[in-house]
This record gives C-alpha cells, sequence and structure tokens, in this order.
C-alpha cells in the first residue's frame, strides 16, 4: 500500500510538472499576443480542457499509454520507475525552457522501466517486442516529427486564406475545405466504429490466438494444445466473419440509422449470438476480481498459481450463463451453480448478481457505437468554420473595414481558436495521469477496472495540472509565443486552430500525438508564412533535438531508476 501512495503522489506531481509543459501550450500565443493576461488564459484553457470530457467519448490517451508495454511486465515498481524518470526529464527541460512532450517523457519512462526489469527476469535474450508494443512505439516515434509537420503545413494554409482580399474567394475556399474535413471525419468514425466492432467480437482475440498456436506449431508440429488452440480459434474466427459483413454494412448507414436501430437489427439477427455467453463469463469474472488476480500474479508466485486454476475453471462458467440466458435455469440458481464450480467471494456477490441482471449484450453493442461517434467534433468544425465566415462577411462588408476592426476581429477569434486547441488538449493529455493512478490502483488489487476509478483521482489530477500551469510554465510560454517568431492576433488564430485541427484528426485517426510538436509547428507554419527567415530556426532545432532524445533518455533513466526502485522493493 505504502507504493501505491508513492505511486499516487508522484503521478500527481508529474502532472503539476506537466502543467509546466502541456497545459503551456494552451495559452502561449494568446498570452503571447496580449489577447488575455496569464490568470486568465488559464482559467479559460482549464475550462475547455474539462469540456473535453463531453467531446471526446474514448480516453485514447489513457489506453495508449497503457498498451505501449505488455500487462505481463505492468507491475508497481515498473509505474514508480516510469515516473521517476519522466519527472526528471519534464523539470530539466522545463529549467531550460524547452517545450518537450510530456506523453513521450512517459511512454519513455515505462518501457525502459518495463525492459529492464524483463532483462532483470529473463536475461538479455528477451525479445523486446515481447515487453512493449512495437506497432505502438514506432507509431509514436513517426508522429513526432508527422505532426509538427501537419500542424505547420494546415496554419500556413490558414495564414493564406486569412489574408486573400477576396473575401468571396476566401470563403469559397473555407467551405470546400470544411466539406471535405465533414466527409474525412464520417469516414473515420466509421472505420472507428469497425474497429470496435472487430473488438466487441472478439476478432482480434481469436487472430492472436490463431497466430500464438501457428507460431507453436511451426517449431513442433506436434502439440497437441497448440493444434488444438488453433483449431478453436480458427472456428470461432470462421463463425464470425460472415456475421461482422453483415455487420458492416450496418455500420456504413449509421449516419442514417443510428446506434440503436443497429443495434436492434443486429440483435434481432443474432449475429451477437456467438460472443454473448463468453462475454457475460468475462463480466462475472471479472466482478469476483479476477482482473485483480490476474494484476497481482505477475509478481506473486502463489498468486499466479491459484489464478492458473482460476483462469481453468471459470470456462466452465459458460455452461450454467448459457442456461440462464436460455432463461432454463433462475438467476439464484445461477449463482449457485457458479459457486460450485469456481468459488465467489460472499463480498462480491451483489457484484455479480448485477452483472447478470444488467446484462444485455444489444445494449452493451449499441454503447460500443456511441464511443466512436464523432458528430459533435465534426457539426462543431462546421458551425466554427460558418462563424468565421460570418465575422469575415460583418468585418469587411456590413461594417466598413479598417485596421483597427480587422485587429479587433482577430483578438476576438483568438478566444475561439484557443478553446478549440484547449479541446483538443484536453481530450488528448489529461486523461494520462488518471490512466496511471488507475494502473497503479488495478495492479494493487484497490480496484477492479478503470471503470471503478474513485471520483477524487479526476479531480486531483485537474487541480494539479491547473497548478502547475498558474505556477511555473512562464519559461515555456516565451518560448513558444516570442522565441520561436513573433506572433499576431491574425498569425495566433491560424496557429491554434492548426494545432487543434490536427489534435481532432489525429484523435480520431487513434494516432497519439505531442500537443506540444503540434503547436510549435503550427507557431513555425505561421511564421515561414511570412517569410522563412521570421523563424528562429536555431531555437526550432534546438526543440528538434529535445523531442528526438524525449524517449531514449526517459527509457534510460527509467532504467536506472527501476535497478534501485527494485533493491529495495
Amino acid at each position: 500500500m505504502t507504493l501505491v501512495i508513492a505511486i499516487i503522489i508522484l503521478a500527481l506531481i508529474f502532472d503539476y510538472i506537466n502543467g509546466f509543459h502541456d497545459a503551456a501550450n494552451s495559452i502561449a500565443t494568446v498570452v503571447s499576443t496580449k489577447v488575455l493576461t496569464p490568470f486568465q488564459a488559464v482559467l479559460w484553457a482549464a475550462m475547455f480542457n474539462m469540456v473535453a470530457f463531453w467531446v471526446f467519448k474514448d480516453h485514447t490517451v489513457a489506453n495508449t499509454i497503457s498498451k505501449t508495454v505488455t500487462k505481463d511486465f505492468i507491475t508497481l515498481p515498473v509505474i514508480l520507475s516510469g515516473l521517476i524518470a519522466a519527472i526528471i526529464w519534464n523539470l530539466a527541460t522545463w529549467w531550460y525552457g524547452i517545450p518537450s512532450s510530456s506523453s513521450h517523457t512517459l511512454i519513455g519512462g515505462f518501457a525502459g522501466a518495463a525492459l529492464t526489469h524483463a532483462i532483470m527476469q529473463h536475461g538479455w535474450g528477451i525479445s523486446w517486442s515481447k515487453v512493449v508494443e512495437s506497432s505502438i512505439i514506432i507509431q509514436i516515434i513517426l508522429f513526432i516529427f508527422l505532426a509538427p509537420i501537419i500542424g505547420m503545413v494546415i496554419s500556413m494554409f490558414i495564414t493564406i486564406v486569412t489574408v486573400m482580399r477576396n473575401i468571396w474567394l476566401r470563403i469559397a475556399i473555407i467551405a470546400i475545405a470544411t466539406t471535405l474535413t465533414f466527409f474525412m471525419f464520417d469516414n473515420f468514425e466509421q472505420a472507428n466504429q469497425l474497429k470496435k466492432v472487430r473488438k466487441f467480437m472478439k476478432m482480434d482475440q481469436f487472430e492472436k490466438t490463431e497466430l500464438n498456436a501457428q507460431e507453436k506449431l511451426n517449431v513442433n508440429p506436434n502439440d497437441s494444445a497448440a493444434l488444438a488452440d488453433y483449431a478453436s480459434a480458427k472456428a470461432k474466427l470462421d463463425r464470425a466473419i460472415p456475421n461482422y459483413e453483415k455487420i458492416k454494412v450496418l455500420v456504413k448507414e449509421y449516419d442514417k440509422l443510428g446506434a440503436e436501430k443497429i443495434a436492434q437489427t443486429v440483435y434481432d439477427q443474432g449475429l451477437l449470438k456467438h460472443i454473448e455467453v463468453s462475454r457475460l463469463r468475462d463480466q462475472v469474472r471479472n466482478a469476483n476480481n479476477y482482473l485483480i488476480h490476474e494484476a497481482m500474479a505477475i509478481e506473486d508466485e502463489a498468486i499466479a498459481r491459484e489464478f492458473k486454476i482460476e483462469k481453468k475453471e471459470t470456462e466452465k462458467y459458460d455452461i450454467p450463463i448459457a442456461q440462464y440466458l436460455k432463461k432454463e435455469i433462475s438467476l439464484d440458481s445461477t449463482i449457485k451453480a457458479l459457486r460450485n464450480i469456481y468459488y465467489i467471494y460472499d463480498q462480491n456477490l451483489v457484484k455479480v448478481r448485477k452483472k447478470l441482471t444488467d446484462f444485455h449484450i444489444e445494449n452493451e453493442f449499441k454503447k460500443e457505437l456511441i464511443k466512436a461517434d464523432n458528430n459533435e467534433i465534426a457539426w462543431g468544425l462546421v458551425f466554427v468554420a460558418i462563424f468565421f465566415c460570418l465575422v469575415y462577411l460583418y468585418v469587411e462588408k456590413i461594417r466598413t473595414p479598417s485596421a483597427y476592426r480587422m485587429a479587433n476581429m482577430f483578438k476576438r477569434l483568438q478566444l475561439f481558436s484557443s478553446a478549440a486547441f484547449s479541446i483538443g488538449h484536453g481530450g488528448n493529455d489529461a486523461q494520462k495521469v488518471m490512466g496511471i493512478i488507475g494502473a497503479a490502483l488495478i495492479a494493487s488489487g484497490q480496484i477492479q477496472d478503470f471503470e471503478s476509478l474513485p471520483f477524487w483521482v479526476p479531480l486531483a489530477c485537474y487541480a494539479a495540472i491547473g497548478l502547475g500551469t498558474l505556477s511555473g510554465g512562464w519559461k515555456i510560454v516565451k518560448t513558444m509565443g516570442t522565441k520561436i517568431t513573433k506572433v499576431t492576433p491574425l498569425e495566433g488564430v491560424a496557429a491554434e486552430t492548426a494545432g487543434a485541427f490536427t489534435l481532432f484528426f489525429t484523435g480520431q485517426m487513434g494516432i497519439p500525438v505531442s500537443t506540444t510538436h503540434t503547436i510549435t509547428g503550427s507557431i513555425i507554419g505561421v511564421g515561414a508564412t511570412k517569410r522563412l527567415s521570421a523563424v528562429r530556426w536555431g531555437v526550432t532545432i534546438n526543440l528538434i533535438w529535445a523531442w528526438i532524445l524525449t524517449i531514449p533518455i526517459s527509457a534510460l533513466l527509467a532504467a536506472l531508476a527501476y535497478f534501485i526502485v527494485s533493491k529495495f522493493h
């Protein structure tokens, strides 16, 4: 319990330091253009960070960080070491006013600590691909460069369009760009929904089991267990694919049918019957501390032996659960049968009963479709585009245009662009420390899953990041707002809008990017639009070096931290 408390304290300290870095990105341009005072800007950014909770339905950042390391190597010392490394690097870059990525710092720290843990347990021969998810790491490294480039290109486009003298041509270009963006986000929505459908139907799990069994058979063709696993996974996958293809046709009509109609049709056609029993079985298992035991089994051999038995025996839950779903036996008889197979703790009986009574696969499927629904974001972009066009028309056609009115217009528009960027920032970054604390509470057996996260966790995380912004981020605000290039209100609008769009765009693709890198690229873009010499490239090159070095240095610091922590654990 002492280690858990230490992790929570360090996580909140990291969140506080994160305020020096990432929260400063949201307010750098609006402060440097003097549209808001620093205190007003902090309150403005914090408010729209909170709005992100209602805009982004999936906590993608927390999920990405949790998936960076395979769960067999996530332990409390690994989490602690990753946090220590992240704090050290964030403090170092803050001291020199370098806007490095807190997300990348954390990912590098976790990866480094987990790899060190794996080497100390299994020796140097262990494959790093078994410890970390290489596809996620490669994607993150790739977008260290792509995110600022995307932000830079978009900010240059926005700046060029904004300064066009022909207002009707400007509005026409905005209309075309907005229409293309809307259809692009519609495609993202469909792709995300189909991805969730595959996961809901356990197709990814079946494919992984089949692949692992095939690898074992390549080594030993007579491995009976591998043969059984391969045959079972292939049979399940063959049964799921035709159902998935039928659901795919319905999902393509999502905007017309809606989540409720699709879920009802899928349920009525029996397309989810093949996973209904196993899904409820997993929920019953989890209500009886199954995931907690799985997490604790990583470090405790006695729990690991018992968990192996629990895993095998609770597979037999399928028989009474199938009977219950067919209404062949009552709720009480089902619980009695489950307890006879593998003991359900008395304190968990209420939770198990609730899982059984509340379960309806149609409703669960509908929730998954709704999670990927991005209508609020897509129509929000349309609203912003229409609003900007109306403002341009009012200032330039209805009122007599003047330099003073144009300057005031962009100062007011910057409030909206900074709000949009803060929403994107909140949707991408605000969840990561919640994810860390949640992982620590699960690994220690304090809670069952992220849905059980106590209310004080998000409250504490938001308070910590807000206090960090208030008390220490001004070195980075200065770097972002003045050292890269001098930013005017017009350029602030372009940079923040480009940054916001990039965050929404990559978020819809499920790609973890750094808000730091994104806004930096956007600011470079508005500076380069004036002339290339307007950008202080010496400062920019130093920033790029910091971005490149963040993950490896954090990983090395975490390796050293884990080596020390393991001596006392």
